[in-house]
């Protein structure tokens, strides 16, 4: 079977070979990152945790973003030191031994003579930590923190780490601590890839569209989960290291809900399915998002909004170039997705309004109260790299794209009347259910979302994912797929 396979992609094969051997990161760009770093705080200290031991025996560690970032060290319960004295800084790891029982099970960890060698740090016990940084506290140097949050999506909620109370605690021994936030910095630094990140991001996104092209070819599914068996099966074949966020396959009404990620239902003829799937690899992320159809051809009314979701990605595609705004690329795709959802009689008009189920301000933000975000209530972008929602260029400054951006473009509809359900009774929404309600009823549990990976270069805008996505491309794969085994 792998002969097989690696004959029909002789040269995705051929690919994975020299990707594996030539797009890692040198040691010598970890370290320039922390010279960056250095350059940008002038004086201070920067302490910083790495994950910890998994608790579960549900998959291998993973570092933590940032903390790799710096590093490129990969062992659990360690910390990092950076003392930086006029823009110029020596670094130290603080390593946790492992037990040596333990280390038959779960393997042994670098030494400090090896950590030296390899990262080009210096390495000391974890045990040293706190009266290392009694010491630095005790110089008036301003201590700059890198909290190990597991993501920063969920920074808030995850407020009790062992980084966050190490910190507290020195701030209760050291009464006047100046403490700061190093993560705007640290994320102006991951916001501009490197030609290294960016090979790596490719690689990404390749092995993430050969599962997704592999769906359209497979026996006409019964159940979700056969399908996103299919998608990880290839990110894994590949080289992928794991899943880059949670599979969401969802078939009918699961394709209206954003995040779901059950995987457990039947799919039917007449469904769609919508995958959002992407592998990791060598730590860096892909983000990939198809929606087809179960029966192997789109109905009708499928087409439409499928088509219309399409346009609003090509149109935010024209909008996504170098000094271009990203403000630009939003309100394009949006434009193209209200005008088309105003034809279709899902909305009263383009700049109808109505009182969402969410707390927004209407005359701060006019456009959340447009009746057409019911229907695509997120953003159709986000930075990619270390993490699947990483940094961007264009998330700050002027929020233009510039050389070196990674990013999504992911426009979406979602037509349910449970959307409808969810509203608050007040007269303005009556009105506004009154007029759409048949239509809604037409659409019903159409969900479409088409997201694509891309990378700004000198050359400029560069798409970086190749599943495919045009209707009729879709439709011609699945035509010649075998019958359900």
């Amino acid at each position: 079977m792998r002969r097989h396979l690696c004959l029909t992609l002789s040269a995705l094969c051929v690919a994975a070979s020299a990707s594996a051997a030539s797009a890692q990161i040198p040691a010598a760009e970890f370290a320039a990152r922390r010279d960056s770093l250095a350059a940008r705080l002038g004086n201070g200290v920067v302490i910083a945790f790495g994950g910890r031991t998994p608790v579960t025996d549900f998959g291998p560690f993973y570092q933590l973003p940032a903390f790799h970032y710096l590093t490129n060290f990969d062992e659990a319960d360690a910390a990092f030191v950076m003392v930086i004295r006029d823009g110029r800084a020596a670094s130290t790891l603080f390593l946790s031994p492992i037990d040596p029982r333990t280390a038959f099970y779960y393997g042994r960890r670098p030494d400090s003579a090896t950590v030296a060698s390899t990262l080009g740090v210096g390495a000391r016990s974890f045990a040293s930590l706190g009266g290392v940084a009694d010491s630095l506290a005790a110089t008036g140097l301003p201590i700059y923190t890198l909290a190990d949050f597991g993501d920063a999506d969920f920074a808030k909620q995850d407020s009790l780490t062992r980084g966050q109370m190490f910190v507290r605690s020195l701030i209760e021994r050291h009464p006047g601590l100046v403490v700061k936030d190093a993560h705007p910095v640290v994320d102006q630094l991951r916001a501009r890839k490197s030609s290294a990140e960016i090979a790596l991001l490719k690689r990404a996104a390749e092995i993430s569209s050969v599962g997704h092209r592999a769906v359209l070819s497979m026996p006409e599914p019964r159940h979700e989960y056969e399908m996103k068996a299919v998608l990880e099966y290839n990110f894994m074949r590949l080289g992928g290291a794991r899943p880059s966020y949670g599979s969401i396959v969802g078939g009918g009404k699961n394709s209206t809900q954003l995040h779901y990620m059950l995987d457990r239902d039947a799919v039917r003829p007449g469904d769609v399915v919508v995958m959002d799937a992407a592998t990791e690899y060598d730590g860096y992320a892909a983000d990939i998002t198809r929606t087809v159809p179960v029966s192997g051809k789109f109905t009708p009314d499928q087409r439409v909004i499928y088509q219309l979701v399409r346009d609003a990605q090509a149109a935010a595609e024209r909008n996504s170039k170098p000094g271009m705004t990203a403000a630009a690329a939003t309100d394009s795709s949006i434009a193209v997705r209200a005008a088309g959802l105003a034809k279709m009689g899902l909305i009263e008009g383009i700049d109808a309004t109505f009182d969402p189920p969410w707390k927004v301000n209407c005359v701060a933000t006019p456009s959340g109260c447009r009746q057409s975000m019911l229907w695509m209530i997120h953003g159709i972008s986000h930075g990619l790299g270390l993490a699947v929602h990483d940094p961007a260029q264009f998330y700050t400054g002027d929020r233009s794209f510039k050389e070196g951006d990674a990013f999504t473009i992911e426009p979406g509809i979602y037509i349910s009347t449970a959307a409808l359900a969810a509203l608050p009774d007040t007269p303005k929404n009556r009105a506004f259910i009154a007029h759409v309600r048949s239509n809604v009823e037409r659409y019903n549990n159409i969900g479409v979302r088409i997201e694509d990976d891309y990378v700004i270069t000198a050359k400029g805008l560069e798409r970086i994912s190749s599943a495919p996505r045009e209707i009729d491309e879709i439709e011609a794969i699945m035509r010649n797929r075998p019958p359900h085994q």
